[in-house]
């Protein structure tokens, strides 16, 4: 059974730095695409950042310069480091996992930035 086990978010202040990560486990096969998406109240689940097993990523829009994106394929496990944050970052992120054409979503971890 495969479970995603999230970190790292929690309070910060604008400008400020957090680091999230996910470790997967009960995998056996290479993992196609890791990735985080974020979702506020009363709005739609957004996609932050992806990365496939070869290392090419994708960052939305209004993260590029900001956040970076990073995997261990050794421990299945993939990075967020976010820096300069902002308000507007505050959401819910989700770790997501895509093992041929299933998708695995973790459990959640707020992320809080203050003005």
């Amino acid at each position: 059974q495969v479970q995603l086990v999230e970190s790292g978010g929690g309070l910060v202040q604008a400008g400020g730095s957090l680091r999230l990560s996910c470790a997967a486990s009960g995998i056996r096969i290479t993992i196609n695409r890791m990735g985080w998406y974020r979702q506020t109240p009363g709005k739609q689940r957004e996609l932050v950042a992806t990365i496939t097993g070869g290392g090419t990523t994708i960052y939305a829009d209004p993260v590029k310069g900001r956040f970076t994106i990073s995997r261990d394929n050794a421990k299945n496990t993939v990075y967020l480091q976010m820096n300069n944050l902002k308000p507007e970052d505050t959401a819910v992120y989700y770790c997501n996992v895509v093992i041929i054409v299933s998708n695995y979503w973790g459990q959640g971890t707020q992320v809080t930035v203050s003005s």
